[in-house]
């Protein structure tokens, strides 16, 4: 099992990643959480790895932190959540507001990830709610929670590169969207966003 890649980081693209060893191209899956503190290609990068085998396949699964790759091999634990829908969740909502989350049992924030329903929502709060270790939930206490503006701004970020949508366009039309509504749902600013981008 590979459990740890050091190289070169060959080529980067939002959700994976390739890294060069010795020649060897490794091609390894990663949330958007990691994506976004590599840098360019061309750099050394060093990342912890969860294996996954499967009978016709084996993947790949690179984090840039331990809080990370524990969050991730906890929910693959839980019935009905594999690999791909962890690594959403994981690009869904940084690792400590992830934690903070599953303590509380939110349901409403963990549905706000795309491709989480109600029903996984509290499968995730009910199964790990009372698993997460003490460092865990210290990792997530010691990070103080963005304001409400801000967590929404970094949810329809979020959402939109799930779907595709580039980086740059995506902040401009959020920025206007939000500062038109400010208060708006997150459901709400999300539609309003998705018709500016489609203008």
């Amino acid at each position: 099992m590979i459990a740890r890649l050091a190289g070169t980081l060959a080529d980067k693209t939002p959700g994976r990643i390739v890294v060069d060893v010795q020649g060897v191209g490794y091609d390894v899956q990663v949330p958007l959480s990691t994506f976004y503190v590599l840098t360019e290609p061309g750099t050394s990068v060093s990342l912890r790895v969860h294996t996954h085998v499967r009978e016709d396949v084996i993947a790949l699964y690179g984090f840039a932190t331990g809080l990370e790759q524990d969050l991730f091999e906890r929910l693959i634990s839980i019935s009905g959540i594999g690999p791909k829908l962890a690594l959403a969740v994981l690009s869904g909502m940084e690792p400590p507001d992830l934690v903070r989350a599953i303590k509380g049992q939110d349901v409403a924030r963990l549905t706000s990830i795309p491709g989480v329903g109600k029903k996984t929502a509290e499968r995730i709060g009910l199964e790990l709610k009372d698993r997460l270790p003490q460092s865990l939930q210290a990792a997530a206490d010691a990070t103080k929670p963005p304001a409400p503006e801000e967590q929404l701004r970094a949810d329809l970020l979020s959402a939109l590169l799930n779907l595709g949508y580039q980086r740059v366009p995506a902040e401009k039309a959020i920025d206007k969207i939000l500062k038109d509504a400010p208060e708006a749902r997150f459901d709400e600013a999300l539609r309003a966003v998705l018709r500016a981008l489609m203008k």
